[in-house]
């Protein structure tokens, strides 16, 4: 419960009166056991990164012995995968709470999650253009790729500009979709 809420409305302005509420818990129970809210946030934030960790692990394996492009492929594929249906879908919307307002947790999940993931696309692009992971361009191939993604999910203009919801029966096109286009865009680049 205190994940959803935390997700919907921001370590800010949730209570730990308001998660004890839609829990049916004793407040003095949340400070017995996390601490206080911060605690429990943290403890939230662990859990969420758990399961981001496992969607990296089975990312790396999809990719595995692979070429660049089906790792590249991979990645989108599964991400798009688990936002699309998965039961988690809080972690998303609390991920993107903590990026445009950061906690003090907030490193935990840059070294713990989003570091790792980036590195795996990185080297994925980097391959596709056969240059080294810390050549400028690579980065700036990446955040293209990311920002497709972050467009589709969690974004309320999408319906308004006529793009369907993300659903499970369209994973496999969308990702298809943006895997080409990326792949495209990487090799234009590296031919420049």
């Amino acid at each position: 419960m205190a994940a959803v809420l935390f997700a919907e409305h921001g370590f800010d302005n949730v209570t730990v009166r308001d998660i004890c509420a839609k829990a049916s818990a004793n407040v003095a129970a949340v400070n017995y056991h996390f601490g206080g809210k911060a605690g429990l946030y943290d403890e939230v934030l662990r859990w969420a990164i758990r399961i981001m960790q496992e969607t990296t692990e089975e990312i790396r394996h999809a990719g595995e012995n692979q070429l660049p492009e089906a790792r590249l492929e991979a990645s989108i594929r599964i991400f798009l995968t688990r936002v699309a249906t998965t039961r988690n879908k809080w972690i998303h919307q609390l991920m993107l709470r903590e990026v445009n307002n950061p906690t003090p947790s907030f490193n935990l999940i840059l070294n713990e999650v989003l570091k790792p993931r980036m590195a795996y696309v990185r080297n994925a692009v980097a391959g596709i253009m056969q240059c080294q992971p810390d050549d400028p361009r690579v980065a700036m191939c990446v955040m293209s790729v990311q920002s497709q993604l972050f467009a589709i999910v969690n974004n309320p203009l999408a319906s308004r500009f006529e793009s369907p919801p993300l659903t499970p029966d369209r994973v496999d096109a969308l990702a298809r979709h943006i895997a080409c286009f990326s792949i495209a865009g990487v090799r234009g680049i590296a031919s420049r």
